[in-house]
């Protein structure tokens, strides 16, 4: 499992980083982002509906209580402060859930599982799910593979409703057959979390959107949505990676055009997709991945465009948790704020 004293390498990639973008839109938004403020000040508490951005004046685009974020982007501060802290800040930011990356705290001390349960309500902060190792040369890791019955034990221990991993289902190679092994990995471990009341999840990066080697015609993503059980399997789209993928692999490798559109998955089978990540990026296609990733809000993802085609759904309004994340932050409050404030400003538009 990714500890925050050793991040899982699948969520640390070699992209170009840029500074924070000082956006402010007048008092009111300049206290809610923190423009002028330092960065490790405590900000203010979230007012949704007044930073800049807002989109129109008709309902929020965020359904109530289901705004999240994944801890890795705030490992930084957990390692050294602790979860009390940050959970001290989040439930300041207007944040209902929380996703682990981790249940250690590193110079901050040990925490048992049932303390850290009782530190996220404590703080109105629902434990959402978790990422976990799919596996590892090492077999004392802390994986699906080597340790199934103890992840399970502890995510129940945390009251988690959703049990997963941000590592792809590569283990086998990149060949269809090696995908639909996996896929039987993945069942496996669906079938096991459904046993204890939970749902097992893959999040995505952009390999994921690559081609099978043997077969240059097949989407490898399309094999595991087509190998898994939807019953036992479920996708954590990270909504930035996806995007990245579009830019990366919209053509096969003999160079015919294969375009696909990541909102055109979830709404296919928006049940199949309990979780999202909500990053952004600027577009930049002199870059190798086509973005450059920024706080949520700076880049060029469309989440007004996004998340209300998916809550206007029938029936899904609030059947989805979004988990805000940037993989490093400049600044992890400031991240965390911001993320916030402007997704609570989205508007349906009229």
């Amino acid at each position: 499992m990714s500890r925050f004293s050793q991040p899982d390498p699948e969520l640390t990639h070699r992209l170009s980083r840029r500074g924070m973008l000082g956006v402010a839109a007048g008092a009111t938004a300049a206290a809610l982002l923190g423009a002028a403020a330092p960065a490790t000040a405590a900000p203010a508490s979230v007012t949704t509906g007044t930073a800049a951005g807002t989109k129109g004046r008709g309902r929020p685009v965020l359904p109530p209580g289901r705004l999240g974020i994944q801890l890795y982007s705030l490992r930084d501060k957990v390692s050294t402060l602790g979860f009390g802290p940050v959970f001290a800040e989040l439930e300041k930011y207007g944040y209902d859930e929380v996703e682990f990356a981790g249940y250690t705290q590193g110079s901050a001390g040990p925490i048992t599982l049932a303390q850290l349960k009782r530190l996220a309500r404590s703080h109105g902060l629902n434990p959402i799910g978790s990422h976990v190792g799919y596996y590892s040369s090492d077999p004392n890791a802390y994986t699906f593979a080597q340790n199934l019955t103890k992840v399970l034990d502890d995510a129940q221990a945390l009251g988690l409703k959703h049990i997963g991993t941000a590592a792809g289902p590569f283990r086998y190679g990149s060949t269809v057959d090696a995908w639909k092994r996996a896929a039987e990995d993945f069942n496996t471990y669906g079938a096991a979390a459904r046993a204890r009341g939970m749902k097992f999840y893959q999040h995505n990066h952009s390999e994921e959107f690559s081609f099978a080697t043997d077969n240059p015609k097949v989407r490898l993503y399309d094999v595991l949505l087509k190998e898994t059980d939807p019953d036992l399997v479920y996708l954590e789209m990270d909504i930035y990676w996806a995007y990245v993928g579009q830019f990366r692999f919209s053509k096969r490798p003999d160079g015919t055009p294969a375009p696909f559109e990541p909102l055109d998955y979830v709404l296919r089978q928006p049940d199949r997709y309990p979780l999202f990540h909500v990053k952004d990026g600027e577009s930049d296609p002199s870059n190798p991945y086509g973005y450059r990733m920024v706080d949520v809000g700076d880049g060029d993802i469309d989440y007004q465009r996004f998340i209300s085609a998916v809550t206007r759904l029938r029936g899904h309004r609030m059947a989805h948790h979004w988990q805000a994340e940037h993989d490093n932050p400049a600044e992890s409050f400031t991240f965390a704020r911001r993320s916030s404030a402007h997704l609570h400003s989205l508007r349906e538009k009229c």
